[in-house]
């Protein structure tokens, strides 16, 4: 199965339209992903008729399967009132699951959380006691035993059925190199959702915000960030960029990046090529073979 993660788009004064048009083409016509994520800021200041313009843009997408929840530039301004009416959530916090199964393998299911990290009026994010509840309690819901010392699950398995689990959000959950003084506006209880995802067993972390791709690894689990892919809200990237997250039949997953009308490489190129004197990392230098 294919997911495309495409964040911060901020559509206002600082959106790029020929960008987003060139991305909405590469999606349709080359990738045609199973599953289009689009992981907050979809406007810049969350006013009325930005938001106008972000469900029409967004409608340009062919994908049937798009999952849409808020950042905090689409919370201000009271925006977290109007973003419910323009893109409905099954709750205000933003939580929601979403269960997606393999057409090549029956066995195989993905299921992605939402969760919702944006609140009004504020840069930081936060999860909160109740919803870190709820997603520990859906993510066990979806365990298969992965380990013999696990516990059984409270219902016989297929042994050959897999669970992929993803759970996205807008806010970084860790934090990311070159982003300054900003980088304390990210999740305020982020370990408490850390170690929810490590005991359950999460296969990917998705998160925007920052407009600056990178991954961590944490044992097996991955915390895969996407730049902006529309916008001139750069920061250390100076290229509109969004994420390919591939899952095969046998479960193996592979994340890429890809410039907007140009090349791919796996995320990871862009840690393990960081040069940190630089400071900027040059994502189209990478890709060429010189």
């Amino acid at each position: 199965m294919r997911f495309v993660q495409i964040s911060d788009l901020h559509i206002g004064g600082l959106f790029k339209q020929d960008t987003f048009d060139t991305l909405v083409d590469e999606v349709n016509n080359d990738l045609k992903p199973d599953v289009i994520i689009i992981s907050g800021d979809l406007t810049d200041d969350g006013l009325f008729f930005q938001f106008e313009q972000a469900k029409q843009e967004i409608k340009k997408f062919s994908c049937k399967n798009l999952i849409v929840f808020p950042g905090n530039h689409d919370y201000r301004h009271t925006g977290y009132l109007l973003f419910r009416q323009f893109f409905p959530v099954s709750a205000p916090s933003g939580s929601r699951v979403y269960k997606f199964s393999d057409p090549k393998n029956k066995n195989q299911t993905v299921v992605v959380t939402t969760v919702g990290t944006a609140r009004a009026d504020r840069d930081e994010g936060e999860v909160g006691f109740r919803q870190n509840l709820w997603l520990n309690k859906i993510l066990k819901k979806y365990h298969i035993p992965r380990h013999p010392t696990d516990q059984q699950p409270q219902q016989p398995q297929n042994k050959n059925k897999t669970i992929i689990k993803i759970v996205a959000m807008h806010h970084h959950l860790i934090a990311i190199p070159d982003t300054g003084y900003t980088n304390v506006v990210g999740i305020s209880d982020a370990g408490d959702v850390l170690r929810t995802c490590l005991a359950n067993d999460v296969d990917i972390v998705i998160c925007g915000h920052k407009h600056r791709p990178w991954i961590w690894n944490l044992g097996t689990m991955k915390i895969a960030y996407a730049g902006t892919a529309c916008s001139w809200r750069y920061r250390g990237v100076f290229e509109d960029t969004y994420n390919i997250i591939d899952i095969a039949d046998d479960g193996k997953i592979e994340i890429d990046i890809k410039i907007v009308g140009g090349n791919r490489m796996p995320l990871s190129e862009v840690v393990t090529q960081y040069n940190p004197e630089d400071r900027v990392t040059r994502i189209a230098d990478m890709m060429s073979p010189d």
